[in-house]
């Protein structure tokens, strides 16, 4: 047996010897990739493991005058997948599809169709429960992503003012729109560690910091938009009408305080929405303002000193004739004084006076108080009414005129004409925004007619004039009715109107316009004094009292009060 020791010792040297060569062939490699080849490595890994990523920057808040909030942005997630990494059965993708509320045929479908993609949305901006829950799931190629949804607080009493985004956070409609640039973030971006799952394991880099968009401050008073909308649409219900819409107007500072249109929607919820519900009607529909423009000549008729408030004007027998033309009063008024004629609204003592005037001059005083010239407000889509230049104009266009057709115009184009009488004769730009300051005006007529014709107005809503139902208790309110017939192909209906009041409170000393529209009530009743007056009345006693107005119309004061501003 001793000739097999050399064997074995043999046996051993050379197992040990492979050992040790195996070792040192090891140790080698390792000392040339941690020596030699270290940066071509890290440059690899990191090639493979470094990324840099997006960060998202929230969109700016909309905020109404007081700071409330009317648009937010709140975090969502979004699912998306790597086809080229994905692995999956079609148990799990079914369960994912459930999950992400998507047929599953239609997802095994959209991920066949882009397989040679690396990025693929599934569903974006769901709640950031639900997709833990997908990825609870453990489906390797399946990841998250952290994004913004836009929510509206206010829901459909904004909805037409604020508009909203897309999917991707631009502005779609309205002030969203409008100001997009404005609210808009600037993502920032960061380079990062990712582990084979995609996962985030070290922020590595910050390369630029994200910048979140600017607050957006507005004129809205969210009290008083609330009350517009409700009243609003109470009456476009009971009225059965087509729509409607309600402006409030800081008098002395042009600012809106409501907008509110009906029908509305709500922007939280666009899936079932309609086109012809998102229109801000009070911006860019048009109407003839019918009897609403009366004020307007009496105040021409008195700023060129050829009337005088007590001029008396003989519309008996309630007919006047122009050229083959008439035009008729609902009753034979007799002989009115100015008063009487924003009183009754008589069409024939208006289309008298508009008459007597120099076409060129009406149409300046018209021009001047707004009609046919944007607002200004800035919102997408705002319509700038029409008042056709005097050289184009008739006999029976100028006496039309008088009565509020031949010309259109937006409610909120009113409202700002309307301001006039309520800013002693100037007029002031009209803001969305939230307003620092007095803003520049233009003069329009003198504080003594625009005092005199405001007086005016008063009577309407007193016994014997047309509305009554506009007063507002504690308050003197001046204001005038409009019904107007709508315009079809060929002429008039005879069938369908448009109701308007637009008046102001309180009268000694204005501090809101309001205008109220009502298109196409069909319950029985279609005159601005029945259908719009009670609306102006609810709304206007409501944001008074928000305002902590003093009222002007209580015994102790009412003497003293109108003989400050009496009559010219």
């Amino acid at each position: 047996m001793t000739h097999k020791t050399p064997i074995r010792r043999g046996r051993r040297l050379v197992l040990i010897g492979l050992m040790l060569g195996g070792f040192l062939v090891l140790a080698g490699r390792s000392a040339q990739l941690q020596l030699v080849d270290e940066a071509f490595l890290q440059e690899q890994g990191d090639a493979r493991h470094l990324r840099v990523v997006q960060v998202p920057a929230h969109r700016g808040m909309i905020v109404d005058r007081n700071g409330e909030p009317l648009a937010i942005s709140t975090p969502v997630q979004s699912v998306w997948v790597n086809p080229q990494e994905l692995v999956a059965s079609p148990g799990e993708l079914s369960r994912v599809a459930d999950l992400l509320a998507l047929d599953a045929d239609r997802l095994q479908r959209l991920i066949g169709q882009r397989k040679d993609r690396e990025f693929v949305y599934l569903r974006r901006h769901i709640p950031p429960d639900r997709a833990q829950q997908v990825m609870a799931l453990g489906i390797h190629g399946i990841y998250l992503q952290r994004e913004y949804r836009r929510y509206y607080p206010a829901g459909e009493v904004a909805g037409h003012l604020i508009g909203f985004t897309n999917v991707d956070d631009r502005g779609q409609e309205g002030l969203e729109l409008a100001y997009d640039d404005w609210l808009s973030g600037e993502p920032g971006a960061k380079r990062v560690l990712k582990d084979g799952q995609r996962h985030i394991v070290e922020d590595v880099e910050n390369i630029r910091s994200a910048r979140p968009g600017k607050a957006l401050t507005l004129s809205i008073d969210r009290r008083i938009q609330y009350l517009a909308y409700r009243e609003l649409k109470a009456a476009v219900r009971q009225q059965h009408a087509r729509s409607g819409s309600v402006v409030v107007l800081d008098n002395h500072t042009g600012e809106v305080l409501a907008l509110a249109n009906q029908p509305s929607f709500n922007p939280n919820n666009r899936k079932h929405l309609r086109p012809d519900r998102m229109r801000n009607r009070a911006v860019t529909d048009v109407f003839e303002p019918g009897s609403t423009m009366k004020p307007f000549i009496i105040a021409a008729a008195l700023q060129t000193g050829k009337y005088r408030v007590g001029t008396r004007i003989n519309t008996s027998p309630g007919l006047f004739q122009v050229g083959v033309h008439t035009i008729r009063d609902m009753h034979n008024y007799g002989v009115l004084d100015l008063t009487g004629v924003i009183r009754k609204s008589s069409n024939v003592g208006a289309s008298k006076i508009a008459l007597s005037l120099k076409p060129e001059t009406l149409w300046e005083f018209l021009s001047h108080a707004g009609f046919g010239v944007s607002t200004g407000s800035g919102f997408p889509g705002e319509a700038d009414g029409h008042l056709a230049n005097y050289p184009r104009w008739r006999d029976i266009d100028q006496a039309t005129l008088a009565y509020g057709y031949g010309l259109s115009v937006t409610a909120m184009q009113l409202a700002q004409a309307y301001s006039v009488f309520a800013n002693d004769g100037y007029r002031v730009p009209v803001t969305l925004l939230r307003r620092e300051g007095q803003p520049e005006h233009q003069v329009v007529y003198s504080p003594k007619v625009a005092r005199s014709v405001r007086h005016m107005m008063e009577a309407v809503v007193h016994k014997g004039g047309t509305a009554p139902k506009a007063a507002v208790p504690g308050y003197r309110v001046a204001g005038k009715t409009g019904t107007v017939y709508k315009s079809v192909a060929g002429g008039y209906s005879k069938d369908r109107y448009i109701a308007v009041f637009a008046g102001m409170a309180p009268a000694s000393h204005p501090d809101l316009v309001i205008v109220v529209m009502i298109n196409e009530p069909r319950n029985g009743q279609h005159f601005g004094g029945l259908v719009a007056g009670p609306v102006f009345s609810r709304v206007m006693a409501g944001a008074l009292r928000l305002r902590n107005v003093t009222p002007d119309d209580i015994p102790l004061l009412r003497t003293q009060l109108r003989s400050q501003d009496g009559p010219a």
